[in-house]
Parts: C-alpha cells; structure tokens; sequence
C-alpha cells in the first residue's frame, strides 16, 4: 500500500512539472512583426537605425548647403566638387555600427546630386583588381584605361560623442556627432557642422 501510494505521489508530482515547463514555455513565446523600415522604434535610448540615417541626412543638407560648393564651382568652371567620407570615430561608451552611419553619408551627399562621391580606399583598391584583370583577359573593345580616377577634392570625417546620465531607474542619454569637411589640396575646414540628441529613458514602475 506504501509503495502505491509513493508511486502515485511521485507521478502527481512529475504530472505537475510537466504542466510548469509547458506554461513557462508558452509564457516565453517569441512574437515576431515586421514593420516599416521607416519607422521610428526606441527600445533601449541607445543609438539605432534612425538617429543614424536623421543625422547623416541633415548634417549633409547642412554642409551642401554652404557657400563652399557654389565657390568651388565657380573657380571651376562649374564642375561639381567630389567629396569623399573619410573616418568617423566612435568615441562614445556603447558600440555604435559606423559602417552604417558612413553609408548613410555617403547616400545622402549622392542624392543631393551636388557633389560627385568617390569610392572609399577598400572599394578602390577592388577596382583597381578588376581593372588589371581587364588588362589581361577583357577585350580591347571592353577594358578600362588605367589613371583615370576621379581624384576627391574634400574629405568629410568626424566623431561621436555620448554622455550618459543616470538616477535609479532613469536615464539621459545625450550624443554629439561632429563632421568637418577638409580641403584635401590645401587643408583648410570648408565646413564645421554639429548634430546634438538627447533622449530619456525611464523604467515603468511595476506594483507587485
């Protein structure tokens, strides 16, 4: 009698275990939606998708809109300056994807149509490859001429910058991103230009 008794203790206890580890399984499901890539999503306060793209875009609109290009053009005889998007550093405490910021630069200077934008040092490097494997096995009617690269004439880089102040569940999150534009024949600052965002972020107070 002991012994059945044990045995149906023990399988009321492993029938209840099983019924935890499926509610907590289906209390931990994962709920995926997609959204507009356009839309505006903070989830955390740190830098995302959008504060790249809204900086890049303005701080370009802000640059081409000075008198350096109009100036340039007119020594130029009308010629479009190019410009390209050097180094910017990351100098803030969270990891922060540049390559994305930088592609964000560089498409906002190429939809401007007021500058002309020249390839970075690893895509000209892969050019040059693919110009001296045309030498050797393209066509004469189809290869591409050697020397020919559109040499820039400004340089745009800069910094991200970021202080984090915190209270308890609560917490100011400023960034400061600073670009220059540098002549690259005589390096002078054509342009100075500084985005500043500043965010708060605050735990909800949950009641037991």
């Amino acid at each position: 009698m002991r012994v059945s008794r044990m045995w149906t203790g023990f399988g009321r206890a492993c029938a209840l275990a099983a019924a935890l580890v499926v509610a907590t399984g289906c209390g931990s499901s994962k709920v995926v939606s997609r959204i507009d890539p356009e839309t505006t999503v903070d989830l955390s306060g740190r830098w995302n998708d959008t504060d790249s793209r809204l900086v890049a875009e303005e701080m370009v609109g802000d640059c081409l809109a000075h008198a350096w290009v109009t100036d340039f053009m007119a020594e130029s005889e009308g010629k479009r300056p190019s410009v390209i998007v050097g180094a910017v550093q990351n100098n803030t405490t969270e990891h922060i994807p540049v390559a994305t910021f930088l592609n964000d630069l560089e498409r906002a200077c190429i939809n401007s149509s007021k500058v002309r934008v020249v390839a970075s040092a690893q895509e000209r490097e892969s050019l040059r490859e693919e110009r001296l494997d045309q030498w050797e096995n393209a066509s004469p009617e189809t290869v591409k001429q050697l020397g020919k690269e559109l040499g820039a004439d400004f340089m745009l880089s800069g910094q991200i910058h970021s202080i984090v102040d915190q209270e308890r569940g609560e917490r100011i999150v400023f960034y400061q991103a600073d670009l220059t534009l540098l002549n690259i024949e005589t390096n002078e600052k054509s342009w100075a230009g500084q985005k500043k965002i500043k965010k708060y972020v605050a735990r909800a107070q949950y009641k037991p």
